[in-house]
């Protein structure tokens, strides 16, 4: 079935299994497991022929016990039209369920506080699962790094009452905005979401109890401008107001008008939101939502910046009473359900009256490629937040705060970012006189000065005078590469990044040694990345964002998990090892048998074990094994040399000898190997605190983020060299050389032309 429908039934599954383990764990979990409700229940029932109506009565004990009716039972495992009839529902619904038994851990012992691993896992299965859908039903789910800026720049981490605060997203979809945003709140936070369709409201229920925040209300199945579910408790006519808000809704929704009732949504505006486009009544509808102090933070097309008409005359409204405290633009194809640029509007209304401008950011070409989206990378969430939480404008062609004379009088409330940002890459002009005369133009040597004053001396030994305005190439074009490589200042430019690393190591080098059961691994990353960027600022032409990804991709693909371990097990974790098996069944019997196909450490691999202690075993396995394809290269280059007119008996007896040798040149060297196995597995047990300490850090982790900073370092000398060569064969050859080279072919061509019979 399409991946839309079967996400119901595998994150309804991981639901029950994560509560019912949790139930088990000393204080329960937020949600009661009744008896005949649980996860066993329906361990019990694999291979039964009622199997798919006896999952769902374990579902509905388990929703009627927490009001959760219409939330996790919209998967029907009964279903014969998605899951097929008789034995082959039975079949597929029982390996499905042993699937989850056999194959997940124990979640009662998910204990990392603020750190909800299972939480994390069921949010990365909503992305795939809104990847694979296609555009129509990708709309539930809001890429993380963009959920993380919304909560980084709502302001919510900067309250200070003891009591809770609101929280409300009016569409919802799977919850992933609220629980980000929540996250982000230093105290208790009372969380309220709506979302019309219900089968989407009942993940984003499932996902806040999977996140700790099981008390969050969600209302599903109704439609927020028709009958919006959260009203004044003393005027049912008014909407109820919150804090904090966040919201992607869907773009220019057209059908908003649907059984509208206004509650005073567009009050005060002079004109009403276009019936064809719903942008601007989710934007209104958000901040009618508000406290007076309320923030929020709302994803919207880029067009709402400077379409015109009621947008227009509602934008003027909203500037002028200044609600809007920033605007970012993002890149395009971010979402998966439309390949639009989109920007997020950051609304305040403490103070409003008093702003004189707006905070934008043009985020719009910092991104890569992810299959056929677009993604923003650690480096690019950072800068986001970092830049638009401090008012950074030291970087005029990637933020500005615009003052509202800018805005009003002269761009006419158009809020465009282009208008306002010019982020666009210098074009690489060309110059004639250049290609006429000859000579590289000083503004194209001049443009590298970044690089000249990191290393005084180079511009001299690459470039000299020619004429005015004009350099010549001081060395041979095949020697610029040397000339930069040898050049002692760019020499000594590779310690200062390397120093800077050392540096960073040096001050984290304890807090890597110290992880313990205490550690909060989100809270850990932070702190260490900060400091990653402290030292990387001072370094000239690496950028620091760019070292900040280092670390922070190396964490996402590897060093989170080694962390999360270290958190549960500690150190010891080094000397444990994880076997891999596979598990058949006979089918006439039902026996099923268990067959280790594999192993490795369980946070260090065996090559680092074998590189650390074994490397002289690992080396004679190496030469055997170039021993064994010299071998079968020797006899394949034999019987390639085989003519007729040799003996065939001779040829046989040949064939025989050379494949004994490598016959037994293989058992030689598959005992090697058994003998370096059983080592290798036996010596992880045996590892010191030291060797742990040295194997994991140093080895392992240190190891992987030098090789990327150095990375950083190459990529410096690549764009230097590049550009230098680039300008030196761009002018290369003056246009009465290529003259000369034309009368010269032509001459050629003529000559052979006439010796063939043809006139010129």
């Amino acid at each position: 079935m399409d991946s839309s429908q079967y996400k119901d039934y595998i994150l309804t599954l991981l639901f029950v299994k994560y509560v019912s383990d949790k139930a088990k764990a000393p204080g329960g979990g937020d949600i009661d497991v009744p008896s005949g409700g649980s996860f066993d229940d329906i361990i019990a029932l694999r291979n039964s022929k009622e199997i798919g109506e006896g999952i769902d009565k374990v579902i509905a004990k388990l929703a009627e016990a927490n009001d959760l009716r219409g939330i996790i039972d919209n998967a029907h495992f009964n279903d014969d039209n998605k899951l097929g009839k008789g034995k082959e529902m039975v079949d597929k619904l029982s390996e499905l369920v042993g699937i989850f038994q056999d194959q997940m851990p124990d979640f009662s012992k998910n204990r990392a506080d603020g750190d909800d691993i299972i939480g994390d896992a069921y949010e990365y299965l909503m992305r795939n699962f809104a990847t694979e859908s296609g555009k129509s039903k990708g709309q539930f789910y809001t890429p993380a790094e963009v959920s993380r800026i919304l909560a980084a720049v709502l302001g919510i981490e900067k309250t200070t009452l003891e009591n809770y605060v609101e929280l409300y997203d009016p569409a919802c979809g799977s919850g992933s905005l609220l629980i980000r945003a929540a996250e982000n709140a230093p105290h208790n936070v009372a969380i309220y979401g709506q979302e019309k369709e219900t089968t989407t409201a009942g993940l984003a229920k499932m996902n806040l109890v999977l996140h700790n925040y099981a008390t969050g209300e969600i209302k599903g199945g109704y439609s927020t401008f028709s009958d919006p579910q959260y009203k004044d408790n003393k005027d049912d006519s008014n909407l109820k107001q919150f804090d904090f808000a966040v919201v992607n809704p869907p773009f220019s929704d057209k059908n908003w008008t649907h059984g509208l009732r206004e509650h005073g949504r567009f009050d005060g505006y002079n004109d009403s939101p276009p019936q064809k486009n719903g942008d601007f009544a989710w934007l209104l509808h958000i901040i009618k939502s508000l406290k007076r102090k309320g923030k929020a933070a709302v994803i919207l097309p880029h067009g709402v910046l400077f379409r015109g008409n009621a947008e227009s005359t509602i934008r003027q409204s909203l500037i002028d009473r200044g609600f809007i405290k920033g605007i970012i633009g993002l890149p395009a194809n971010l979402f998966y359900g439309t390949g639009i640029p989109a920007c997020i509007i950051v609304i305040d209304k403490e103070n409003a009256d008093e702003r004189d401008g707006i905070f934008m950011i043009d985020a719009s070409r910092d991104y890569i490629k992810d299959g056929n989206k677009n993604r923003l990378r650690e480096r690019d969430v950072y800068k986001i937040t970092t830049v638009f939480n401090s008012q950074d404008c030291s970087n005029p062609k990637y933020a500005r705060f615009v003052p509202n004379n800018e805005i009003k009088e002269t761009n006419g409330y158009n809020l465009n970012i282009p208008r306002y940002i010019d982020s666009s890459v210098s074009e690489d002009l060309q110059s004639i006189d250049g290609h006429l005369n000859g000579g590289i133009p000083v503004v194209d040597v001049d443009s590298l000065s970044l690089y000249w004053n990191t290393f005084p001396n180079l511009q001299e030994k690459l470039f000299t005078f020619l004429r005015e305005g004009f350099y010549s190439l001081a060395v041979e074009k095949n020697d610029i590469r040397d000339t930069i490589y040898k050049d002692s200042e760019f020499s000594a430019y590779s310690y200062k990044v390397e120093n800077a690393f050392e540096a960073w190591k040096s001050a984290v080098d304890n807090k890597l040694r110290t992880i313990n059961a205490d550690t909060k691994p989100k809270q850990f990353i932070k702190e260490i990345a900060e400091v990653i960027l402290e030292k990387y600022e001072a370094v000239t032409l690496v950028d620091k964002y760019d070292a900040y990804e280092v670390l922070l991709s190396y964490w996402d693909n590897v060093m989170a998990d080694d962390v999360y371990v270290l958190v549960e097990d500690g150190y010891k974790a080094v000397r444990e090892i994880e076997v891999f098996y596979k598990t058949t069944e006979n089918k006439k019997t039902g026996v099923k048998k268990k067959t280790e196909t594999g192993w490795d450490g369980k946070l260090v691999p065996r090559e680092l074990i074998i590189e650390m202690f074994f490397s002289d075993e690992k080396k004679v396995i190496d030469d055997t094994e170039v021993l064994v394809v010299s071998a079968q290269a020797e006899l394949n280059e034999f019987l390639e040399s085989i003519t007729e007119e040799d003996d065939e008996d001779e040829i046989e007896k040949e064939v025989k000898k050379r494949k004994k040798v490598i016959s037994e040149r293989n058992k030689i060297l598959k005992d090697l190997k058994s003998v370096l196995e059983k080592k290798t597995r036996e010596h992880y047990a045996k590892l010191t605190d030291d060797e742990c300490f040295e194997l994991l850090l140093n080895r392992k982790w240190y190891r992987f983020l030098v090789n990327g900073i150095f990375s950083l370092y190459e990529a410096v000398s690549h764009r230097i060299t590049d550009r230098v060569s680039e300008l030196a064969d761009r002018y290369e050859q003056t246009l009465s050389i290529l003259d000369e080279e034309v009368d010269e072919l032509e001459s050629k061509v003529k000559s052979h032309l006439e010796r063939m019979g043809f006139e010129w």
